[in-house]
């Protein structure tokens, strides 16, 4: 459902003007969602300093990437509250990583022998896996893991449709799981 502000037009119309610049739209936008994200982050549990920050990168991506947004996936408010949502995940993964002064420090132990020698077979089962793929498959795989490229930048290149990639890179996946056991 699309949400109306006081001038009667919908937030949909609101983001149609943002991408073209306009900052009576945004600040309208802001207005009513500032608040009510706020709002969210705070009873998800961030502290109103957290919530405070979180709000205003959530609405700075609403005015930077405007342009991304999709009517025919989420309504705005569905898209707002999205990106406030990961943002928050974000912003916890950050406070959980460890801190440098907690990280060890000095030459680490030897593996044991048993080990290394199990890495070097699961290693060379997972190149014989690879090898075994249909080449399509294996093409996709080592674009998305040893050329660490997105799904979207594996279809931009090959042509391909998004949802072809992602179908072979998941079957490719699959046998590979199969293949390991």
């Amino acid at each position: 459902m699309k949400t109306k502000p006081d001038g009667g037009c919908p937030w949909i119309d609101h983001v149609a003007r943002i991408r073209a610049g306009d900052q009576v739209a945004f600040g309208a936008l802001f207005r009513h969602f500032a608040p009510r994200v706020k709002g969210f982050l705070v009873k998800s549990g961030a502290d109103a300093a957290q919530a405070e920050e979180i709000t205003q990168e959530v609405m700075a991506t609403v005015w930077h990437k405007a342009h991304l947004f999709d009517p025919a996936r989420a309504s705005v408010a569905t898209w707002i509250f999205t990106v406030a949502r990961n943002r928050r995940i974000d912003m916890l993964r950050r406070q959980r990583r460890p801190e440098p002064e907690d990280l060890p420090w000095g030459p680490e132990a030897e593996p044991d022998q048993a080990e290394v020698m199990g890495l070097q077979q699961e290693s060379a089962q997972l190149r014989t896996a690879l090898q075994d793929l249909p080449e399509t498959q294996r093409e996709l795989i080592e674009r998305a893991y040893f050329g660490d490229m997105s799904h979207r930048e594996i279809a931009a290149q090959t042509g391909l449709p998004l949802g072809t990639i992602k179908s072979r890179i998941r079957l490719a996946l699959d046998r590979l799981r199969h293949a390991m056991k």
